[in-house]
């Protein structure tokens, strides 16, 4: 078949195989359905964030977590999620990314069953590890199948559609936690899942297709365990040391500082292996790596903020979980509103100053923080969160498309677990290292006010905004000495644990101001943009590559690839 004319001139770009003519008519459904799979996914994070008060509540109302215990509820699906991303993106490349989709959502509804029905917090540490199983699987198959339904033209709209539903997640989610804490026992908030996986479940098997790698080679077993015991003891490792506020213990030092040893193992053996599970030459490109910066960098600063906001709304604000819930959707709103739009953005000013933007948004956002007061007008944290979901939403979408984008359509699982692995030890990281830090500073802040507190309940009562209020109530009138204290310890390690997000935030933006390619000169091609021709039918334009290249090895050029026989039939 012949080469179009034009794509001699134009720069070589990954791609795979054109996509059958039967898959490419329901390419829109299919993004449905694959929304509805990672909205539940960040649905159960998001619920989780505004039920952390209900849960640590004694029985019946919770289950008497404490702060430590509420953290590795958190955390053990973090755990989990981020140490099996890699090996769950290679499995679906191998195995095919239906079936490992499938089999993620299955594990997901079955935890999700499972701590609805827990009876301490250790059952809902356990069971909120399978659901980081089953989740670890579903997200990274979600944006592989995506990268394989839509034609590369379309590929940064179908992505911000998708982030977009991040957007609808972080709004769902607390608002109906609140409804279900309101009506309901706590487990509620993880047995709405089970219907819905019942519904995505019949779903993907209707309208999903399979696809996979059609050379994956051998399967690269040292790499993959490296891998998994890597990610796994790096970020115990870090959620150990946000538990101790203390980064220098030795239970800290030690899985840290194995997992970076085993980690850089993973890195040696990869680039010398014949049949690597990921080309490591992708990282040697500063818009690669800049782009998974970016997304660590992101998700560092506001899943701290994220954990500690929560406490502010309802302990020192007094806001029900259903109100903290309404409150939070401004950020989803402007996600949702500008995620889809996003690649325009990008379209006309380049993925430099579009995400260096939104990297500024989120920095201005996270210092809002350091100015909230226990009476700041609801209309100011409205336009904050606000702020922070755009972005956001010019953040997400155009880093994803470059690290998508980067890699053949047959490596789509890997490029969409190291997008994804990223983001989860970044989140990890922040939650413990801002954890640590909010923690550290309140304490500090507290002791001198717990000089009446009995020497039983001092350590505890200093632990936490939470802790602290539970001691005061414990006291009865002797603890009421304690409540303004409590309230302006909190409000001052917020304070300092925003600006310290805020930095993070303006670090970020500094590596993709640098390091992130900037607008793509009028009549070239480049990553996101769209190709002249008709989307919806997925024809090459002078800025996509011709149908059958691939890139080479350290993705610059083009060499022959494999067609799709039945896909180009389909289209003549």
């Amino acid at each position: 078949m012949s080469q179009p004319s034009s794509a001699s001139a134009a720069p070589a770009v990954p791609t795979g195989p054109r996509i059958p003519e039967a898959v490419h008519r329901r390419r829109w459904a299919v993004l449905g359905v694959l929304m509805l799979s990672l909205l539940i996914v960040v649905l159960d994070n998001s619920i989780l964030n505004v039920a952390v008060k209900t849960i640590s509540a004694p029985a019946p109302t919770g289950i008497g977590a404490t702060q430590s215990e509420l953290e590795w509820a958190i955390n053990s699906y973090t755990l989990v999620f981020a140490g099996l991303l890699f090996t769950s993106g290679l499995l679906g490349d191998r195995l095919g990314r239906k079936k490992v989709l499938l089999f993620g959502i299955t594990v997901f509804g079955i935890g999700s069953a499972l701590a609805a029905l827990s009876g301490s917090p250790g059952e809902l540490i356990a069971f909120r590890a399978v659901m980081g199983l089953g989740a670890a699987f579903v997200m990274p198959a979600t944006l592989a199948v995506l990268m394989n339904v839509f034609e590369r033209e379309e590929q940064p709209k179908a992505i911000g559609i998708w982030a977009g539903s991040v957007g609808l997640a972080i709004a769902i989610g607390p608002i109906t936690g609140g409804i279900l804490l309101e009506h309901f026992w706590w487990g509620s908030i993880f047995l709405i899942n089970v219907p819905v996986v019942l519904i995505a479940l019949a779903l993907m098997m209707w309208l999903v297709p399979d696809s996979r790698d059609p050379r994956p080679g051998r399967i690269d077993i040292p790499g993959v365990l490296l891998s998994v015991v890597g990610l796994v003891l790096l970020v115990y490792g870090i959620i150990r040391g946000g538990e101790l506020a203390d980064f220098t213990d030795a239970t800290v030092l030690a899985p840290v500082l194995g997992g970076l040893a085993v980690l850089a193992l993973f890195v040696l053996h990869e680039r010398r292996s014949d049949h690597p599970a990921i080309d490591m030459t992708y990282f040697k490109r500063p818009a690669f790596s800049a782009a998974v910066a970016a997304i660590a960098l992101v998700f560092f600063a506001l899943m701290g903020v994220t954990f500690f906001s929560a406490f502010y709304l309802q302990s020192v604000r007094g806001y029900s979980a259903l109100q903290s819930g309404l409150l939070i959707l401004p950020l989803a709103v402007a996600q949702m509103l500008f995620a889809p739009r996003a690649r325009l953005v990008v379209e006309r000013f380049g993925a430099k100053a579009v995400c260096t933007a939104g990297m500024l948004l989120v920095a201005l956002g996270l210092a809002a923080f350091a100015f909230f007061d226990a009476s700041t007008p609801v209309w100011v944290m409205e336009i904050v969160f606000f702020v922070q979901g755009a972005g956001m939403a010019h953040i997400m979408p155009p880093v994803t498309v470059a690290i998508m984008q980067a890699l053949p359509r047959e490596k789509a699982g890997s490029g969409s677990a190291i997008n994804n692995t990223f983001r989860q030890v970044g989140g990890a990281l922040g939650v413990a290292v801002l954890g640590s830090l909010l923690s550290s500073t309140y304490r500090g802040e507290i002791e001198g006010h717990l000089g009446g507190v009995p020497a039983a309940l001092r350590a505890t009562a200093g632990e936490s905004v939470e802790a602290t209020l539970a001691v005061a109530e414990k006291l009865g009138p002797a603890g009421r000495d304690l409540v303004a204290p409590a309230y302006d310890a909190f409000l001052d390690a917020m304070h300092v644990t925003a600006l310290a997000s805020a930095v993070i935030g303006l670090i970020g933006a500094v590596v993709v101001a640098v390091f992130l390619p900037g607008r793509t000169p009028a009549g070239a091609a480049g990553p996101g943009a769209a190709a002249p021709g008709r989307a919806g039918k997925g024809e090459a334009g002078p800025g996509a590559a011709a149908p059958g290249t691939a890139p080479d090895a350290a993705g610059r050029g083009s060499v022959p690839g494999p067609t799709s026989e039945a896909g180009e039939s389909a289209r003549r």
